[in-house]
């Protein structure tokens, strides 16, 4: 039984230099993507490189590619067929993750291959939600014409309305948001989950031309 023991020990070490490499192959795809080495992709992809492959936090190299918003590596995989939805350990996605950061030819990209309006981040929210909270106005838009639901309340209790006005700064880049968002139908009175509405938001931290615009749609 000992002898076996120590066989099957010597057989695990002497393997293990040949299983790091392996991994190591595993991860090119990531490596490419994360230097936005596009014709590296392409010719790893031909080798034989799985595309959805996962690291360790179980992202694909789509999504290494938009981390670092390295748009020709993401166009790449994009194209040759990358699953713009896989999410990683923490649910994010290549688009929930554009979105989020205003990676916008990225987003327009995932958008464009089957990127899911209806997936939810770790907050229970849409794309639409953190892009509104971080001021990416451009973003927002795209999110709105692509048809993301405007009133999806996340697990917080807060609409995109409510997290650009809670979350937000009161600047130039969230006056425009919330314009945006109303003019594609937002429910002005749609509380938060302590019955505070946006408006209400909006007065307590004198966000005065937000006020005027909430006011203007018909807000109580």
């Amino acid at each position: 039984m000992l002898k076996l023991a120590l066989l099957s020990a010597w057989l695990f070490l002497a393997a293990s230099p040949f299983l790091a490499a392996g991994h190591a192959m595993d991860l090119s795809l990531h490596k490419a993507a994360a230097a936005d080495e596009a014709a590296e992709i392409v010719a790893l992809l031909a080798k034989g490189a799985e595309i959805d492959a996962r690291d360790g936090s179980g992202a694909t190299a789509l999504l290494v590619a938009t981390h670092g918003n390295k748009v020709d590596a993401a166009r790449s995989l994009i194209e040759a067929g990358a699953d713009v939805n896989a999410k990683d350990d923490i649910s994010d996605s290549p688009y929930l993750y554009a979105g989020a950061r205003g990676h916008l030819d990225i987003l327009k990209l995932t958008l464009a291959h089957g990127a899911d309006l209806k997936s939810n981040n770790r907050y229970g929210g849409t794309a639409l939600i953190p892009a509104a909270e971080r001021g990416h106005v451009e973003t927002v838009d795209t999110l709105i014409k692509a048809g993301v639901d405007v009133d999806h309340v996340n697990r917080l209790g807060w609409t995109a309305l409510l997290e650009a006005i809670i979350l937000g700064d009161g600047g130039a880049n969230h006056v425009k948001i919330v314009g945006l968002l109303l003019a594609a139908g937002a429910k002005v009175d749609l509380a938060d989950n302590d019955g505070v509405t946006p408006l209400q938001h909006a007065r307590g931290r004198g966000y005065g031309e937000i006020v005027a615009l909430l006011e203007k749609a018909g807000a109580k």
